[in-house]
C-alpha cells in the first residue's frame, strides 16, 4: 500500500517505527488548512511561519515522547496545539487578534458559504456584496468569528471545534449561531442587499 494511502494513525506508526517520510506525508497532508487558520488568526505571515513552525515541533516531540494517543483525530489534535499556541502569544503579547481577510487574498469564506444566489453574473455587485460582508465579519466577537472560520474554511464539525476550543458542543453551536444573527442583524443596519 502507498504510504500517501495510509491513515493517520498508520503513518504515525511508521515515523515511531524509524521511517521519517512517513511524518513528511503527515504534515504535508494537513498543513494547507492548518497554516491558513494560524494566519486568519493572526493576520502576519512570519508570525504564521513561526506559529505554525512550533506547532509541529510540539507534534513532532509529543509524538516521540510516545504521549500521542489522539486516535483517528490527529487534524483536530494539531488545530488544538496551533490553537493554544496562538492564545499564549497573544497573552504574552498583551494583544488581541483582529482578523482582516482584505490583506489576505488567498482566503475567501465565500467560496464555502452558501449565501450568494449562483445566478448573480454581475461580478462588481458580487465582489462589492462579499467585501461588505467580509468587513461585517470583522465586527463579530472573536470567539464567533473563530468558529465561523473554523466550521466554514476548516470545514471542521462542530465535536472537534469543541474539542480545539476547549468549550462544549453547545457552546460552539451557539457561537455559530449567534455570528450568524449578528451578521443578518449587521446586514439588515446596513441596508446590504446579497442578491440583485
Amino acid at each position: 500500500m502507498k504510504a500517501q494511502m495510509l491513515s493517520d494513525k498508520e503513518l504515525i506508526g511508521r515515523y515511531l517505527q524509524g521511517n521519517h517520510a512517513s511524518l513528511e506525508i503527515l504534515i504535508s497532508r494537513h498543513q494547507n488548512r492548518i497554516y491558513a487558520y494560524i494566519l486568519m488568526i493572526v493576520k502576519n505571515k512570519e508570525l504564521a511561519d513561526d506559529l505554525f513552525q512550533d506547532t509541529f515541533i510540539k507534534v513532532i516531540n509529543t509524538i516521540r515522547a510516545g504521549s500521542y494517543n489522539e486516535e483517528g483525530k490527529f487534524l483536530q489534535w494539531v488545530m488544538r496545539i496551533a490553537h493554544n499556541l496562538i492564545i499564549d502569544y497573544f497573552r504574552k503579547s498583551n494583544r488581541i487578534p483582529v482578523i482582516d481577510n482584505s490583506k489576505n487574498e488567498d482566503f475567501n469564506i465565500f467560496d464555502t458559504l452558501d449565501i450568494m444566489d449562483e445566478s448573480i453574473e454581475d461580478r462588481m455587485i458580487t465582489e462589492q456584496i462579499h467585501k461588505d460582508v467580509r468587513n461585517l465579519i470583522e465586527i463579530l466577537p472573536d470567539e464567533q468569528r473563530e468558529v465561523l472560520y473554523m466550521r466554514h474554511y476548516a470545514e471542521m464539525s462542530f465535536k472537534d471545534i469543541a474539542e480545539v476550543t476547549n468549550v462544549s458542543i453547545n457552546t460552539a453551536l451557539g457561537r455559530m449561531r449567534y455570528a450568524l444573527i449578528n451578521l443578518r442583524k449587521f446586514i439588515a443596519e446596513k441596508n446590504i442587499v446579497l442578491t440583485h
